[in-house]
């Protein structure tokens, strides 16, 4: 997969069929759009280009509410997306000027000039250019006037849910692990940069990797977590801890006592274990890690 950091660095020759979103979270419903452009991509023999943005619309429109937290980083979104069939990928710098451009302006200057689109997919629910005022309908009008063909993807549902990133965000938040990875159709995952911490868990037995989050990453509701932990292509278990005061994030790998400092690491989380507990001293906190460690070790069946 190839990937731009401007829409003007495509090269305008390829005949491409085309989806446009910030595809936030790469989830179920987003994938029913990647099927659609994968089996029409094969019958019209053309390449696939995802048309996304960096920083997220919401952030450069509202810089006064930043409370909006993204499912994936834009590297998060690139390894998903790698495994999809996307040959062309532009993330393309979202600016309020941007902002401004017309939907017949983006069809025509975007979309047909600089996309050399032939067929275009979209969601149930996709609006475009300035003040979203661009529609389904208009997009009809604009295919027939521009010569290309367009196909929406209804929303996708799971046991009668809708699938939508918003969904998604809410379990996230409220610590519901379960549910956020059913609608995601895979295991919500952060990566982090390791930083030095103030060493207590190494005090009390239980060293932690401490992380350093994108600040517009969402992170689960704060308490403890069954998780695994990819590092250097290898897979570990272990249990996580998100702070309820400062959101510090930290876990502690299983059978590992490697030095990491600096080095980044995956983290995928399969469920929650328990709500975050403020303890008197450090031999009330290491017997209840004790007592986590058990379950966790249980949870993913390492107990001998």
């Amino acid at each position: 997969m190839k990937i731009y950091n401007k829409i003007s660095d495509f090269d305008s020759n390829i005949k491409t069929i085309v989806t446009v979103g910030t595809f936030d979270g790469v989830h179920l419903g987003h994938k029913s759009i990647f099927d659609k452009l994968n089996k029409l991509a094969d019958q019209n023999s053309l390449v696939i280009v995802l048309l996304t943005f960096s920083p997220h619309p919401r952030h450069v429109l509202f810089p006064h509410n930043q409370n909006l937290k993204l499912i994936n980083t834009d590297e998060e979104k690139i390894e998903k997306i790698k495994q999809l069939g996307v040959q062309h990928l532009i993330i393309h710098e979202f600016t309020k000027e941007f902002s401004r451009m017309t939907s017949i302006d983006f069809v025509k200057n975007i979309l047909v000039k600089k996309l050399n689109i032939e067929h275009l997919v979209v969601g149930h629910d996709h609006q475009f250019g300035k003040n979203r005022e661009g529609s389904f309908e208009e997009l009809l009008d604009l295919a027939e006037v521009y010569n290309f063909y367009i196909h929406r993807v209804e929303a996708f549902e799971k046991e009668n849910v809708k699938i939508s990133s918003t969904k998604i965000r809410n379990a996230i938040s409220a610590g519901n692990i379960t549910l956020a990875n059913n609608l995601l159709g895979s295991k919500f995952f952060i990566i982090g940069q390791v930083e030095k911490g103030n060493q207590l868990g190494r005090e009390i037995g239980f060293p932690t990797a401490n992380l350093r989050i994108n600040k517009y990453k969402i992170l689960p509701k704060p308490g403890v977590y069954y998780v695994s932990i990819i590092y250097n292509d290898v897979n570990y278990f272990g249990m996580l801890n998100i702070a309820n005061d400062s959101y510090k994030t930290e876990v502690h790998i299983f059978n590992f006592d490697s030095s990491i400092y600096d080095r980044k690491i995956k983290v995928y989380f399969f469920d929650r274990l328990r709500d975050e507990i403020k303890f008197d001293n450090h031999l009330l906190l290491k017997k209840q890690l004790q007592i986590d460690e058990v379950n966790c070790k249980k949870y993913f069946d390492l107990l001998t």
